[in-house]
């Protein structure tokens, strides 16, 4: 049986949703996706821009990116009007309920995909770890019901898209 891309978004849908729920982790799903809200990423960026000698830089990438991606963000979100899976699909009940009513990009996924990538240019070491919790949150978000895989891909794509772009445009 073949699958259009449609079809496969919602079968990985399904199944993230259905393994979470197997296992028990929603709970740790909606403290996964808290570490995606943009307070914290507030937060670390001054931080380090007082206390580490590479502050200014990673301040002023993540600033930048955020100037990037949050205005991509809103007008790909308002234009595209895709809704989210725990609005669209008949019979499911996610037990979370988003701020707004569309799903692409995922914007808790390319604001972490901002950090993970700001933190790769910035401190290399730690790149993997903040790239496995950048996926963590996309995951987290699928595994809550507001969130389609494709809207987790578009949101990674955002977040490292912008962090190259204002890279290459600042520095």
């Amino acid at each position: 049986m073949k699958m259009n891309i449609s079809q496969l978004d919602k079968y990985w849908f399904y199944w993230i949703v259905q393994f979470s729920r197997d296992n028990a982790l929603n709970q740790a799903a909606k403290r996964v996706s808290a570490t995606g809200d943009g307070h914290y990423y507030v937060y670390l960026s001054v931080a380090l821009l007082f206390f580490h000698p590479n502050g200014q830089y990673f301040f002023n990438l993540v600033l930048g990116s955020f100037v990037v991606e949050f205005p991509l963000y809103l007008l790909l979100k308002n234009s595209i009007w895709r809704h989210r899976p725990c609005h669209a699909l008949v019979g499911f009940e996610s037990g979370f309920e988003p701020s707004d009513k569309f799903s692409l990009p995922s914007g808790h996924t390319a604001g972490a995909f901002v950090l993970a990538s700001v933190v790769e240019l910035v401190f290399p070491a730690l790149a993997p770890m903040a790239f496995a919790w950048a996926c963590f949150v996309g995951s987290s978000r699928i595994a809550l019901g507001v969130h389609y895989p494709l809207d987790i891909i578009a949101g990674a794509g955002l977040g490292m898209g912008s962090v190259l772009l204002v890279e290459q445009l600042m520095f």
